[in-house]
């Protein structure tokens, strides 16, 4: 299905780092195979968060060069299949997202939801498979924490979280977190909040490190924070800092914490 043209479904940042600590990004990018004509949408549409998480990749690329960890993102936009939702769930390839019909989403038949899956969907995730194979092979076990944002308003509702801290029966990193953030009375952090870890809202983190015993966190920052370039920068400074403190209360289970940002 990608032609020539089309960018590589994943991208791997510091690859063959020694540091105990993986970023992920599901969300990363909004680019659609040339083949499929922008899915029947036009730019101004494709620039909304129904394609993409805002920000969410460049905070992810900052964190891991802060830590000098390994990241691992991909390139569609979920609006050809969503990295982070099981094959056979409804919203995989969505018809319809937040109001928005997506004609080139319209009575796909199995074989072309097929296509999407092995030349998007399995790349993405081989390569996380891959990376968790390394760190294996060398006797690491890193930390997992995937990178996500949300939209400041969601069917009328303000949300007022500057972060969410997605977790369900691993507390290792999000109790740390949620303690270091909430300690900022500048700083509304929501607990599974404005998404719950206990909903299956994760299936990258569910499988690739709940199934494994890996400590893990998924984190949501609220994209009218980080939709420029500087304000990336300061967000995913206070979040670094952040997993910094938590990693230091951890230090045998987490990386060193390079607290010059």
């Amino acid at each position: 299905m990608l032609g020539p043209g089309d960018p590589a479904p994943f991208q791997v940042v510091n690859a063959g780092s020694d540091v105990p600590l993986m970023f992920v990004c599901d969300h990363a990018d909004r680019a659609i195979p040339a083949g499929l004509d922008n899915l029947g949408l036009d730019e101004t549409v494709l620039c909304r968060h129904i394609a993409w998480d805002i920000g969410a990749a460049d905070v992810a690329r900052r964190l891991a060069n802060r830590f000098q960890a390994t990241l691992v993102h991909s390139r569609y936009s979920r609006l050809v299949i969503d990295p982070n939702r099981n094959l056979d769930d409804p919203t995989s390839i969505p018809v319809i997202s937040d109001g928005v019909i997506v004609p080139g989403n319209r009575d796909l038949s199995a074989d072309q939801a097929e296509l999407r899956a092995s030349a998007c969907f399995q790349p993405y995730h081989e390569a996380i498979d891959a990376t968790l194979a390394d760190f294996a092979r060398r006797g690491i076990t890193p930390a997992f924490i995937s990178i996500h944002s949300f939209t400041p308003v969601f069917k009328g509702q303000e949300r007022p979280w500057h972060f969410g801290v997605l977790w369900n029966e691993d507390s290792r990193i999000a109790g740390p977190l949620i303690a270091y953030l909430g300690s900022d009375p500048a700083i509304v952090v929501g607990d599974n909040q404005p998404y719950s870890g206990r909903d299956h809202y994760g299936f990258t983190v569910e499988t690739h490190a709940e199934g494994h015993g890996l400590p893990h966190v998924l984190i949501e920052l609220r994209q009218d924070l980080i939709d420029t370039r500087h304000g990336a920068d300061e967000w995913a400074g206070l979040l670094g800092d952040a997993l910094a403190a938590s990693f230091k209360e951890n230090p045998d289970m987490f990386p060193p914490a390079n607290d010059e940002g």
